[in-house]
């Protein structure tokens, strides 16, 4: 009865270490959440990326639950065009960097297939505007990280598409931009220590 009870306990106790959530810290050398937007009305499209970011993911596959949390620092903005960037970090109606000077992005990972979630239900503040915005997960994967021995490292690439008029960033809507924006999150995290 004794060794049925010690048996039973360590089955229990190996099942709970291994549901256990892990914390994965985003790392922002991989991290480059991008987007792309109208320019006068079907010319063209503009796209941008945000050089820095910071955040973490916990993530728990056997119980097919997580979270995300990343914060952009939005005067990092690179459209590859310096006057566009200027313009973009300090009007008003755009990303206004002096007075928000982060957006972020937190969420709950969810629909997990075999172990992986395909999607992200959340939401963004940009702008001083908070919206909820769901990302599609078209890829994810974890593995031992090839340079930095005895670590895991997780990556994904999560697309949405949000109005950006509805976060007050409407510069161009006078013009016929269009404001529908593409956002991208392309994310590598490593296993927290």
């Amino acid at each position: 009865m004794k060794i049925s009870l010690v048996i039973a306990a360590a089955v229990l106790t190996a099942s709970s270490a291994v549901a256990a959530p892990v914390k994965y810290t985003i790392d922002s050398n991989h991290t480059y959440p991008s987007l792309e937007t109208d320019h006068f009305g079907g010319l063209s499209t503009w796209r941008g990326k945000f050089n820095k970011t910071s955040g973490s993911i916990v993530l728990d596959t056997q119980a097919g639950s997580g979270t995300v949390e990343v914060t952009v620092d939005t005067a990092s903005i690179d459209f590859g065009h310096d006057k566009l960037n200027d313009h973009v970090k300090g009007d008003a109606a755009m990303l206004d960097v002096q007075k928000y000077p982060t957006a972020t992005y937190t969420g709950k990972l969810a629909k997990f297939v075999d172990g992986k979630p395909t999607e992200v239900d959340g939401t963004l503040t940009l702008h001083g505007v908070t919206k909820p915005l769901t990302l599609k997960i078209d890829q994810f994967g974890c593995r031992p990280h090839p340079m930095q021995k005895g670590k895991e490292v997780c990556g994904a690439n999560a697309t949405g598409t949000l109005n950006r008029g509805d976060f007050g960033v409407d510069w161009g809507k006078q013009y016929g931009f269009k404001m529908d924006t593409k956002l991208t999150i392309q994310v590598e995290a490593i296993k927290a220590d």
